[in-house]
Order: C-alpha cells, then structure tokens, then sequence
C-alpha cells in the first residue's frame, strides 16, 4: 500500500464524526464513472422502497424504460422494467456511503416499509459501521458509515497492519506514533 496517496478531495463523502452531516442531494448532470442497473417487476413499488426508505431521489425517468435515481454525487440507480426478480437476494451487494448520523433512519425508514429488509448494523474491522438492505428486488444494498478514526483501536492497528496510516503519520515510519 505503499503507492496509494490521500484524494479525500474528490469525494463528497466528509469525514467521520459524530455531528457529521451528509451532503446534499447532488442534482448535477455528469459522465457517471460508476452506477448500478437493476431490474424491478414493479417499478412503482421499488422507486417507492429507494426514495422513502433508502434516501434516494428521481433524478429524471424515462416512463416504462428507466428510472435514474441519486442521492450524494457518484451514488447513481438505474431501475428497468423486467418481467421478474430473483427469487432469493444474490451474496453480491452495492455499496452507498452514509454518514453515522443516518443509520438509525436508514434502518426505521426501510423497517416501517419492509420490516424484515434491514440486517444490522454492525460494526467492521475497518472502521465502519454498516446495515445491509434487501428492496423489493431482490437487490443486496450496504450503506457503509465510516467511524471516527481512534488510534488506540483495533481497526486503527488493523488498518495499520496493511499499510493504511491516518493523514499525518509517514508511511512506513513510526515516528509519529508514541
């Protein structure tokens, strides 16, 4: 890890903390670098289960063709029509971030309109604290919410042990780590 460098710059996920705020719907048009298509036999249903329980909005639609949703910059859902969905959620998810302030809500909002969607939260070994969400397609979603950083951690040590050092501390040295 040692060729990577800090570009938090780029991203409109801000940094951890417990008064954290999310940014605001970004309503930008742009070359999208990443986004996820998902099938829905029911495209009323899942634009429902995404904007009020998951946080999403309509960014535009194309009426029985598409319906491009968004919440942060970079956080893109195409819906398509489909004659069916999976029976069963496959193991393979997509990720938004959130902030922390947001995972109690994300978790009431998509329990009051599914009540069995919402597995979690927990807590990861590399400082996040994540729920994963089953829609009404079947689709495996994770919102993933960074914790502030604690040297004195286990996540810090573990992070540490692959080479991820919090801004400030050299890479590969110690020297700031009394």
């Amino acid at each position: 890890m040692s060729d990577y460098y800090d570009a938090f710059e780029m991203s409109p996920v801000p940094a951890p903390g417990p008064d954290t705020t999310p940014p605001e719907p970004f309503r930008g048009i742009y070359g999208m670098p990443a986004f996820v298509t998902i099938p829905t036999s029911d495209l009323a249903a899942s634009v429902d289960f995404w904007t009020r329980g998951l946080g999403f909005f309509e960014l535009f639609s194309i009426p029985g063709r598409v319906v491009h949703l968004r919440r942060w910059a970079f956080q893109d859902v195409l819906l398509v029509p489909a004659e069916s969905v999976p029976e069963q959620a496959p193991a393979m998810s997509v990720s938004f971030a959130c902030v922390l302030g947001q995972v109690d809500s994300l978790v009431e909002a998509c329990r009051a309109l599914r009540p069995d969607s919402v597995d979690g939260p927990r807590d990861t070994p590399w400082n996040t604290r994540d729920i994963a969400v089953i829609t009404p397609e079947n689709a495996r979603i994770v919102f993933t919410a960074a914790k502030p950083f604690d040297p004195a951690s286990q996540e810090a040590r573990s992070l540490e042990a692959v080479g991820i050092t919090p801004p400030g501390v050299g890479r590969g040295d110690n020297e700031e780590h009394a």
